[in-house]
C-alpha cells in the first residue's frame, strides 16, 4: 500500500454520504490541544493519541463520514487523519471540522503537497516554486476549516542529473519560502521520509537523519519531521535511537507494521515497546494510524482496535 492509495480512499463518498454535524461547541483557538486520555463512551482510555482515517471502520459505521467519526470517538480515539481532505468539497471540510470540535477530537495531518514528477521541492524552476507555494496557501485555508495544526509534505523525487547536495540546498530554500506562509497561520509542515525499496523508488527524502538536517537548516517552527515508523523500519531500522536523536525536530508520528503495512502486531515491529518509549518521553502529539487492516470486514476492523489496546500498555 502506498501514499497514492491512501489519497484515493473515501473521496467519492464524502459529498453524498456526509450528514450535518450538528451544532458545534464553543470555538477554540487554532490548534488548541485536546486531551488524548479523554474517556470514550466505551470506557476506554488510550495512553497515546491514536488517529484512524476514514474508511478504516466503515463496516461498523457505514459510509457516512460523520458516523465514522462518532464510531472512532465511541471506541476511545481522539484524533483523525485524512490525507484526502484538500480534495473534499469546502462544505464537507467544514462539516468535518464542526463535528471534530463537537466531539472534542483533534485533526491530524492531511496531505498538502506530494510531488510525483516535476513539481518537486528539489526544483529551482520559478514556475514549479509557485505551484508549490500555491499548494501551501491552499493548505492554510483547509487547515482553518478543521482546526488543523499539521500538514504532510513529500518533497518529491530525486533528480539523477543533479548532485544531491545542490538539490538539498534547493529543497531548503523552497521550504523556507513555504514556512513564511505557514508561520502566521500556526500550521506546521511535517516532512515525511518515504522508503525507496517497497513503495517509492526514486524519492528524494528517505531517512530521518536527512530530514533532521533539512529541518535544522530551514530553522522554522513550521517545518518539522513526520516520522512514519513503517517507512523507517524498511529504510533504516534503528527506530527508537533515531526517534531520540531527531526528537527536537519531530512533530508527528505515524505507524504501520512491516511487512504488509497493517496494524501493529501483524509484522516485525515491537510497537508495545515503541509506544512505551513515546509515553516515557512525554509525547503528547498524534500517532497516525496510516495503514490498512490485515483482516476483512467487521472482524478485521475489530482486530485493528484490539491491536492498539494490546500495544497501549
Amino acid at each position: 500500500m502506498n501514499r497514492r492509495s491512501f489519497l484515493a480512499t473515501g473521496v467519492s463518498a464524502a459529498a453524498a454520504g456526509l450528514t450535518a454535524a450538528g451544532s458545534a461547541g464553543a470555538p477554540r483557538p487554532p490548534g488548541a490541544p485536546r486531551s488524548a486520555r479523554a474517556q470514550g463512551s466505551a470506557g476506554r482510555r488510550f495512553g497515546l493519541d491514536y488517529a484512524p482515517h476514514f474508511g478504516m471502520f466503515r463496516h461498523h459505521a457505514g459510509e457516512d463520514l460523520v458516523d465514522q467519526l462518532r464510531f472512532m470517538h465511541d471506541e476511545g480515539f481522539r484524533s483523525l487523519e485524512d490525507n484526502s481532505l484538500p480534495r473534499r468539497d469546502v462544505a464537507v471540510q467544514e462539516h468535518i471540522g464542526a463535528e471534530l470540535d463537537r466531539l472534542g477530537m483533534r485533526m491530524g495531518v492531511f496531505v498538502a503537497h506530494t510531488a510525483w514528477g516535476a513539481v518537486s521541492f528539489a526544483s529551482d524552476d520559478p514556475d514549479v516554486r509557485e505551484r508549490i507555494l500555491a499548494d501551501i496557501r491552499q493548505a492554510v485555508e483547509v487547515a482553518g476549516r478543521v482546526n488543523a495544526r499539521w500538514c504532510t509534505i513529500v518533497p518529491g523525487e530525486y533528480d539523477r542529473g543533479v548532485e544531491r547536495a545542490y538539490q538539498t540546498a534547493t529543497v531548503i530554500d523552497n521550504l523556507k519560502r513555504a514556512a513564511e506562509i505557514c508561520e502566521p497561520a500556526g500550521l506546521t509542515m511535517v516532512l515525511e521520509p518515504l522508503n525507496h525499496w517497497a513503495n517509492h523508488p526514486g524519492v528524494f527524502l528517505t531517512g530521518i537523519p536527512q530530514a533532521y538536517q533539512i529541518c535544522r537548516a530551514v530553522g522554522s517552527p513550521s517545518c518539522k519531521i513526520l516520522d512514519d515508523l513503517y517507512h523507517q523500519q524498511i529504510t533504516e531500522g534503528n527506530l527508537i535511537p533515531n526517534l531520540d536523536r531527531a526528537w527536537d525536530e519531530i512533530a508527528y508520528i505515524q505507524v504501520g507494521d512491516n511487512p504488509g503495512r497493517n496494524e501493529p502486531t501483524t509484522g516485525e515491529i515491537n510497537y508495545l515497546n515503541v509506544f512505551r518509549h513515546l509515553k516515557g518521553k512525554g509525547y503528547e502529539g498524534i500517532v497516525g494510524m496510516e495503514h490498512g487492516n490485515a483482516g476483512e470486514g467487521r472482524a478485521g476492523e475489530r482486530a485493528v482496535i484490539d491491536a492498539y489496546v494490546a500495544c497501549d500498555q
